[in-house]
């Protein structure tokens, strides 16, 4: 059975990943490299179809593929050049406010709001839903994102 502390753990790994490759970025080490590993390591690409709706994806929304999720992290694949490469953004932080999570079996979903901390220290709140699956080795893959920006009515 998934737990709270399976989901929360995938969480804080896929924080740690973009800040590291935010930090690898603006230290001048090889940022793509990590974030190729952050989406073999946290995505579920390999195993299964992945649902991947990025923040600020308007032209291309959707990211089912590896590559496709690559570029909207680090940009540079010419496929996609709305992408200007969220993981580089310089992001110091980021945390996982969950609304709910729903534990099943072999999957969980989770909801709620992260908020990426710039290098100024501002907090930028996003909505998020992510779905996860367990790979074989026992680990949480995440197989649905989406997020996006707060509405706003003014």
């Amino acid at each position: 059975m998934v737990t709270m502390m399976d989901v929360e753990k995938a969480q804080r790994a896929w924080a740690e990943g973009i800040v590291s490759i935010a930090t690898a970025h603006t230290t001048g080490i090889d940022y793509v490299e990590r974030a190729r590993t952050h989406i073999k390591s946290l995505y579920a690409y390999d195993i299964s179809p992945v649902l991947f709706k990025p923040t600020l994806a308007i032209n291309i929304q959707f990211r089912s593929t590896f590559e496709g999720a690559l570029s909207y992290f680090v940009a540079g694949n010419d496929e996609y050049p709305e992408d200007k490469g969220f993981a580089i953004k310089g992001w110091t932080n980021v945390r996982f406010e969950n609304e709910g999570i729903i534990l099943n079996e072999t999957s969980a979903i989770a909801m709620g709001n992260y908020f990426f901390m710039t290098p100024e220290g501002d907090e930028v709140k996003v909505e998020f839903s992510f779905g996860y699956i367990v790979d074989s080795g026992g680990s949480l893959r995440i197989n649905l994102h989406h997020s996006s920006i707060p509405a706003s009515f003014e």
